[in-house]
């Protein structure tokens, strides 16, 4: 609710007759009440009106603004935050989608916090790491069955680390493999 539209039902005030006693017409007075901050001589006028201070009004904005939820004070609900990292591994083969699905889930979830961001953090740095690994593999000609065990290799060192961080995730409420920064 509005601080005007607050302050003016303490008064027992309909908007009509708060701007016949102000001077500020009927559609300004619902354009603040729906969210429009009232400013210099609006503010005044206002104030003086409903016999209180231009201040009520400002301080109780400032109240509402402590209120606000920002991301990081989301509440984290782990058992998501593990779906959200076990959904990278039927991805893995298409690597766009090891990325693209977790950070998806992130937003439809509402689980935008720092453990996630890290979670596809570590995704992308995989994602990229995976084909220089694998590039380099071949140009240094090792062989075909030696170029398909790095190609196993790889895929299982990302199955191992989404494994191990969804039972860190469980144990301690944390990853255990994350990076000193974030990518997101």
């Amino acid at each position: 609710m509005s601080k005007l539209k607050e302050i003016r039902e303490r008064k027992n005030l309909t908007q009509e007759e708060l701007a016949e006693s102000s001077g500020i017409s009927v559609r300004t007075i619902q354009r603040i009440e729906a969210g429009t901050q009232p400013k210099g001589h609006t503010l005044r006028v206002l104030a003086k009106a409903l016999e209180t201070t231009e201040s009520e009004f400002q301080n109780i904005e400032i109240e509402t603004k402590d209120l606000e939820i920002k991301e990081d004070q989301i509440p984290a609900n782990y058992s998501l935050i593990k779906v959200i990292n076990l959904s990278s591994i039927p991805c893995m083969f298409l690597p766009p989608l090891n990325i693209l699905v977790p950070l998806f889930l992130m937003f439809k979830l509402k689980q935008k916090n720092a453990i996630v961001k890290q979670i596809i953090s570590v995704q992308i740095i995989w994602t990229i790491f995976a084909p220089v690994t694998f590039l380099l593999g071949i140009f240094l000609k090792p062989g075909p069955a030696l170029t398909i065990i790095m190609i196993i290799l790889i895929f299982l060192s990302n199955i191992f680390i989404i494994l191990r961080n969804s039972a860190e995730i469980d144990r301690n409420k944390e990853l255990l493999y994350k990076l000193n920064f974030s990518l997101i």
